[in-house]
């Protein structure tokens, strides 16, 4: 067992599947005690705060729709109640939707943005003035590859990635000098639960099938991968880090679209004749 979180507090939302219930067993395998939350089903956040006791250290899991304001708030209180505390925050909670411009209603535009921006904000505000008057702390904002570049149908969804990379930014030269480390991790094509949910017929198999020709790495990414980001963030290894936002996408945005083949070499020959043994 790592560790090097040895009694130090987490809180980590949208803990139930995926990339967060990774992160929050990934801080308690290096000695942290973790408070977990879930939107609707708690069963794998349950689970997962069981296996963290299974550790030896202290975890709890707290349901709560984020989309509530006044439920934000009493998630933030309950948690730090049972942590008496925090050291680490990590907003992975957030919700999508695919719909074009002209279909998308008011009130989808609103349950996305309160989820993905609003509670983000309001629960780093919570964390941050606890951080401040106790001696700092680190927090790591989940946004997406789609802050960084475009995919029709998500604009909804890509607004509040991009509004979660500018608040980074913004908070994290705002809070340093008080202690306090704000950074973001933008994960691309990770296996999780809900996009194979999504997805009719998707399976991890079909995933590293369709990654090997779309992603340069040849394969999707896995929860532990971001997970480890995440917990490297919060270390004293990254101290130098503030206002980043981290990709960790197996090189999807690194490529320019308009490269179909990048495994073999091209058989055009730009700068013949001008450039030396071209």
């Amino acid at each position: 067992m790592n560790t090097r979180f040895l009694g130090k507090k987490v809180i980590v939302t949208g803990s139930g599947t995926g990339i967060g219930r990774e992160i929050a067993l990934e801080f308690g395998r290096q000695g942290a005690d973790v408070a977990l939350h879930y939107a609707h089903s708690g069963a794998g956040a349950d689970s997962a705060a069981g296996e963290i006791r299974a550790m030896g250290r202290r975890a709890e899991a707290f349901g709560a729709d984020l989309a509530g304001l006044e439920n934000v708030f009493q998630f933030a209180g309950r948690a730090l109640d049972f942590l008496g505390g925090v050291d680490c925050l990590i907003n992975n909670s957030g919700i999508t939707m695919n719909k074009p411009l002209l279909k998308v209603t008011p009130e989808q535009y609103d349950v996305i943005y309160n989820v993905n921006v609003r509670a983000q904000f309001f629960l780093m505000q919570r964390a941050a003035a606890y951080m401040v008057e106790h001696g700092g702390g680190a927090i790591v904002n989940l946004t997406s590859v789609h802050g960084l570049a475009g995919a029709p149908e998500h604009s909804v969804y890509a607004g509040t990635k991009g509004a979660i990379i500018a608040q980074t930014r913004v908070l994290g030269i705002e809070l340093a000098h008080k202690g306090v480390r704000v950074n973001a991790i933008a994960p691309g094509w990770v296996v999780v639960e809900n996009h194979s949910r999504a997805v009719p017929g998707s399976t991890v198999e079909s995933a590293m099938e369709g990654a090997r020709d779309a992603v340069p790495l040849g394969r999707p990414g896995f929860p532990v991968e971001i997970a480890k980001l995440a917990t490297f963030l919060c270390s004293d290894d990254a101290q130098f880090i503030v206002g980043q936002t981290i990709v960790a996408d197996g090189g999807t945005t690194a490529l320019m679209s308009l490269i179909r083949d990048f495994r073999s070499e091209s058989s055009a020959r730009f700068g013949t004749g001008y450039v030396p043994g071209v």
